[in-house]
């Protein structure tokens, strides 16, 4: 297997169609098409730059509707009925997740997603829709419980919408003690009308968006699937299980709670060509302004960049995609990252 460093190697060795730089484009489709000729199945990419150290607004990283013309574009030109969908996000809007799932389902028969590495929150969500999930021994999911973002006197503060309702709860026995009304009112305030049964029906809605996919399709040939796919919606929407929206779920966790997971290290050819498909993905965002890649095998691609989005749909032999970044620019990145 192309390792990152390996790969890093093979983009020295080339030159963008632009006449400067490497040709990020060109290796990663190569490696997308590779995994195609191997599996004959549809594969689109949608990834993200997350995990670059450089600053990059959340809202270019987050799932959103934003994302449905990218998925228009990657699926405008593909015949297969069978999709091989590779996923590194950090997740974002469950309503947005639901409309691609939606959009994905009407379109393909048989839905196997890869996890090269972390597909979180709402991405977790997406792969919950699959018929079948493939991660490595390195590879995460997450919690999908719903967070919010509440306005408090010293600015905007990120929570779990089951921690909102716990602490609230906490807040009315200790408050029936007025001494400790001065302490909490600063807390209290940040509480706007209709913000306690926003949390308590967001939670409902992941719950019963994934229990609904699990009983559709993972679990579409199982007489317990009910029963399965609630437990597993309930277990990953359970804040009390896991006390961190970050935390990992593990491959082996995941087979445990009764997912259909594959290990990607069962097929050496086809973890070759997933994790090739990823490092060259990887080295796209570390040496281009592009933060998210939504892109199929014959290379036509949506790819978002700061303020802007490009679509690309190169004709044969010609890799087309983002503008590579300058040799300055590319050194400033460079020390950004130490």
């Amino acid at each position: 297997m192309p390792t990152w460093g390996q790969i890093l190697n093979e983009l020295k060795r080339t030159q963008a169609p632009q006449g400067s730089g490497w040709d990020f484009d060109g290796v990663r489709r190569k490696y997308l098409k590779a995994l195609h000729d191997l599996t004959k199945r549809a594969v689109i990419l949608y990834s993200t730059a997350f995990l670059e150290s450089r600053p990059i607004p959340p809202t270019d990283l987050q799932i959103g509707l934003q994302d449905i013309p990218g998925f228009m574009e990657a699926v405008s030109n593909v015949e297969e009925k069978q999709l091989d969908l590779i996923l590194h996000s950090p997740g974002g809007s469950a309503e947005a997740a639901e409309s691609i799932v939606t959009y994905l389902r009407r379109r393909f028969d048989h839905i196997r997603i890869f996890v090269p590495v972390a597909a979180m929150s709402a991405a977790t969500m997406v792969v919950l829709s699959a018929d079948e999930i493939v991660m490595g021994q390195h590879s995460q999911l997450g919690p999908i419980d719903p967070q919010f973002i509440v306005q408090t006197p010293e600015g905007a503060r990120s929570a779990p919408a089951k921690a909102i309702l716990n602490q609230f709860e906490l807040a009315k026995k200790e408050c029936k003690d007025a001494s400790n009304l001065a302490a909490w009112m600063p807390i209290l305030r940040g509480y706007i009308p209709g913000l306690l049964t926003q949390c308590e029906d967001s939670r409902a809605l992941a719950v019963g968006m994934v229990s609904t996919w699990l009983k559709q399709y993972m679990f579409a040939h199982d007489k317990d699937a009910e029963t399965k796919a609630t437990a597993i919606a309930d277990w990953f929407a359970a804040y009390e299980s896991f006390q961190s929206h970050g935390r990992r779920v593990s491959p082996d966790e995941a087979i445990q709670k009764g997912l259909k997971v594959i290990w990607l290290e069962s097929d050496q050819k086809l973890q070759d060509a997933v994790l090739s498909v990823h490092h060259a993905t990887m080295h796209t965002f570390s040496g281009t302004p592009a933060v998210k890649i939504v892109e199929n095998h014959h290379g036509r691609a949506w790819v978002r960049m700061s303020g802007q989005v490009l679509v690309q749909a190169p004709p044969p032999g010609v890799s087309g995609g983002a503008p590579p970044l300058s040799r300055a620019e590319r050194r400033r990145l460079e020390r950004g990252r130490r």
